[in-house]
């Protein structure tokens, strides 16, 4: 459910929270809310949000239709970066441009060939929470 859904206010730390939304959307497949689903899985944010900083745990939530044609070090570098996004806590969330800056190398090593599929780009996020004047 999304911050402005919940508070009515609008602000760079909800749409922070909104990209991170998106973010498990394209991990997972799934919408944000699905109450088709079963008890504890209806809410995206709620069911991903305990899985995505555990290494073993977040590819139980890749979209099976990805059929792990992806590199697990940079799915775990996204979903580090949507952790930090979906903060409950908006303090807790990370500037917008801090999230930009962790996912440019993602982006570099898909567009050089020599590295399309390696692991060896893999960064840690640098994420911190900035300020909160919104």
């Amino acid at each position: 459910m999304s911050i402005y859904a919940l508070t009515g206010h609008l602000t760079t730390k909800s749409d922070v929270y909104s990209y991170g939304v998106v973010l498990l959307e394209l991990l997972t497949g799934r919408v944000p809310v699905d109450m088709k689903r079963p008890p504890g899985e209806g809410v995206l944010v709620s069911w991903a949000l305990p899985l995505l900083t555990d290494r073993e745990k977040v590819v139980k939530i890749m979209d099976p239709s990805l059929e792990g044609q992806y590199s697990m070090k940079e799915v775990v570098q996204v979903a580090a970066i949507a952790a930090m996004c979906v903060q409950p806590e908006a303090d807790y969330r990370p500037l917008m441009a801090d999230v930009v800056q962790s996912l440019v190398p993602l982006v570099k090593t898909q567009r050089s060939p020599s590295k399309v599929g390696s692991c060896s780009s893999f960064h840690s996020p640098k994420l911190s929470p900035g300020p909160t004047s919104s």
